[in-house]
């Protein structure tokens, strides 16, 4: 992998469990990328190989808050990019998880 993202989507609705819905809808448009994921508590961490990919992964997330009834959304967001390649997901926390 030489790219990686991590997204936090903040939409705004009128009730928590709508908040949660409204992410959850974020999270299968994240599934269906076929791209390698972790959801965490407060973001969702992506790997791929092509940043350009990366950044229509974000901007769709929003899109896709929206869609889901967040007339306004916030996105908080990481990049990072090593022709090289860059640390996975699992060599970064699956020592945290045993």
């Amino acid at each position: 992998m030489k790219a990686h993202a991590a997204i936090q989507i903040l939409p705004t609705a009128p009730s928590d469990q709508e908040i949660v819905r409204i992410v959850d809808e974020v999270i299968d448009y994240i599934k269906s990328t076929g791209l390698h994921y972790f959801v965490g508590p407060s973001e969702t961490s992506i790997e791929g190989n092509d940043l350009h990919q990366l950044l229509e992964i974000v901007e769709n997330c929003i899109l896709t808050a929206n869609r889901a009834g967040s007339a306004k959304v916030s996105a908080y967001v990481k990049l990072g990019y090593n022709e090289g390649g860059v640390l996975t997901i699992e060599e970064k926390v699956t020592k945290h998880h045993q």
